[in-house]
């Protein structure tokens, strides 16, 4: 599963927010050789779960994912 931020910015304390409730980090944030950044971390029930950013396919008005920026 995969939570997707609008600035690069705001994957690192996305991940904070997990670990403060509970959550593990697993990857720490980081960039990644394409371009976006990234995180992981493990819910309570153990679900593994992607923090990125994907500066080719920014959010739409209402924080929907949009392929290359399109809806």
């Amino acid at each position: 599963l995969s939570y997707n931020v609008r600035e690069k910015a705001e994957v690192a304390p996305l991940l904070a927010t997990a670990a403060a409730a509970g959550g593990r980090v697993i990857n720490a944030a980081q960039d990644v050789f394409w371009g976006g950044h990234h995180g992981h971390f493990a819910d309570l029930d153990g679900h593994i779960w992607e923090v990125a950013f994907n500066p080719f396919s920014p959010l739409g008005p209402r924080g929907e994912f949009q392929w290359n920026g399109a809806a």
